[in-house]
């Protein structure tokens, strides 16, 4: 029988609970109790809500990842870069995402994911920068430079954001 007196909410803050003992984890392997509950709170953190807000506004290549690794979000610019527009591509998974536009490395063997600035950023709380290869839709190959921070809330980590440039390029303010 099913415990009615758990709501969907305190399922979510258990599981919340239990992947910060495993971080980076996707919350759906976290938690049995979330793949009842995620059709339920369908609602992202509001820290995720800002942050793409503040991306959208950006003319700077951007990501938005949550705590799963899960790309919520890339900005216009990101997706002139890529050749896809978020909206094309909507949410998907970091196997998905990694398969379409890499990271690769000097010599275009892929980047293992553990090793990519915004699952490090993520991971560890703090910033991550890198230098690598991406790929766009049509093939295209692209070096460079990105910058992964987390987005830290008193309830934990909730995801990073990442900043991407062409490597060695400036940004017209005077470097």
């Amino acid at each position: 029988m099913t415990d009615v007196t758990q709501s969907p909410l305190s399922a979510v803050e258990g599981n919340r609970r239990f992947c910060k003992q495993r971080p980076f984890t996707p919350p759906r392997l976290c938690h049995p109790q979330l793949s009842k509950v995620s059709s339920v709170t369908t609602q992202k953190p509001l820290e995720l809500i800002l942050a793409r807000n503040l991306m959208s506004a950006l003319s700077t290549p951007a990501f938005l990842v949550d705590e799963g690794g899960v790309l919520v979000f890339y900005n216009e610019a990101a997706g002139m870069l890529l050749g896809k527009r978020f909206e094309e591509l909507g949410t998907v998974g970091a196997e998905e995402w990694g398969a379409l536009f890499g990271p690769f490395d000097e010599s275009g063997e892929p980047i293992p994911y553990d090793d990519l600035p915004i699952v490090l950023a993520v991971r560890n709380g703090r910033p991550a920068h890198a230098d690598f290869e991406i790929s766009s839709a049509d093939g295209a190959r692209h070096q460079v430079e990105v910058s992964a921070f987390p987005i830290l809330t008193a309830h934990g980590s909730q995801g990073a954001i990442a900043v991407f440039w062409p490597a060695g390029s400036s940004n017209g303010a005077g470097r």
